[in-house]
C-alpha cells in the first residue's frame, strides 16, 4: 500500500516529517530516478535516494521502536554537526545499525535537561506538533523581583515578537538571595520561549533546565551527558500522549534497565 514519502521515511527513522519535507523541497530526494515532490505517494518497493545515495525502506515495514532520554548538559548543541566545532548531543548517543536518532525538539546551548530521541520520525513529529499540546516542565532560576502582578501577566498572556505566549503554571520552588527558583509548565515549544517570557517582565534567567516532557520526567540519578532507554510501557505512554496508536509490544525495543551512555567529559 502506498503512502506519502515523508511519512514513510519518518517511520523508517530517517528524520522527522518536517525535516524530510525540507529535504524534498530542496530537491535532495529522488523516487525511481525522479526528483520527489511534496505529497508524492510511494511504496517500500520503490527506489529512493537521498542526496544520491540509495536508502532502504525495509525497516519501515516493521521497525523496532526505540526511545531514549538524554540529560543534555549546558554547552552542547542540538544538531548533528556544528560549523563552530561545538560538541553535539548526538555524539553521546548509542549507535544504531538500521536507523538513526531523531530529536524530539531542541534545547538551546545554555539550557540543560531532558531531551527525547527516537527512531520513529512520526512519533517525534507528533510529539513536537503544536496540536498535540504536550506539556513541557522547566526548572528556572531567575534574578529580579518577581511580584504577584508579574506572575499574573505570565500566566494570562504576554505578547512576544512571534505572538502571544504564556505559562500554564508557575510554582515557587524556593531559593534565597537574588536567585530564586520556579517550576514553569507550557504546552508549546517556541524558540527560547521560557527565557523570552521572563525577559519580557525584566526578569533575567540565570539557569534553565527541562525536567519533564509529556509523561516522561528526568530521573534524578541520570547525570548530565548520559542517557537511559525507556521501557515499553513508557514508550506506549508517549504514543498515547501524542494521539497515536501504540505499537504492538513485539515492536518495542527490549529494555535494558540501565543503558547509560559514556560519562560527559569535563570542559
Amino acid at each position: 500500500m502506498s503512502e506519502r514519502l515523508q511519512k514513510l521515511l519518518a517511520r523508517a527513522g530517517y528524520g522527522s516529517r518536517r525535516e524530510i519535507e525540507r529535504w524534498i523541497e530542496a530537491g535532495e530526494i529522488e523516487v525511481n530516478g525522479v526528483v520527489a515532490q511534496l505529497g508524492v505517494q510511494v511504496e517500500t518497493t520503490d527506489r529512493i535516494t537521498l542526496r544520491g545515495r540509495q536508502i532502504s525502506l525495509r525497516r519501515a515495514e516493521e521497525p523496532r521502536i526505540r526511545v531514549i532520554v538524554y540529560h543534555k548538559p549546558e554547552g552542547e548543541v542540538t544538531t548533528r554537526t556544528d560549523p563552530e566545532g561545538r560538541r553535539t548531543v548526538f555524539a553521546s548517543l548509542p549507535n544504531m545499525k538500521s536507523s538513526r536518532w531523531v530529536a524530539v525538539g531542541r534545547l538551546d546551548l545554555n539550557t540543560s535537561g531532558l531531551l527525547l530521541f527516537t527512531n520513529d520520525g512520526e512519533l517525534a513529529n507528533r510529539l513536537m506538533h503544536p496540536s498535540a499540546e504536550i506539556k513541557r516542565e522547566y526548572a528556572v532560576r531567575v534574578r529580579g523581583e518577581v511580584t504577584p502582578e508579574i506572575i499574573q501577566r505570565l500566566t494570562s498572556g504576554v505578547m512576544l515578537e512571534d505572538g502571544e505566549a504564556r505559562f500554564d503554571e508557575i510554582t515557587d520552588a524556593g531559593g534565597s538571595g537574588v536567585n530564586h527558583w520556579y517550576h514553569v509548565i507550557l504546552h508549546e515549544g517556541r524558540n527560547r520561549e521560557v527565557r523570552r517570557l521572563w525577559n519580557s517582565q525584566g526578569i533575567t534567567v540565570s539557569r534553565l533546565m527541562r525536567v519533564r516532557y509529556g509523561p516522561i520526567a528526568l530521573e534524578r540519578q541520570l547525570r548530565p551527558g548520559r542517557w537511559v532507554e525507556l521501557t515499553p510501557g513508557q514508550i506506549r505512554d508517549l504514543y498515547q500522549a501524542a494521539g497515536l496508536k501504540p505499537p504492538a509490544i513485539a515492536r518495542l525495543y527490549a529494555h535494558k534497565k540501565k543503558s547509560h551512555g559514556p560519562p560527559q567529559r569535563r570542559r
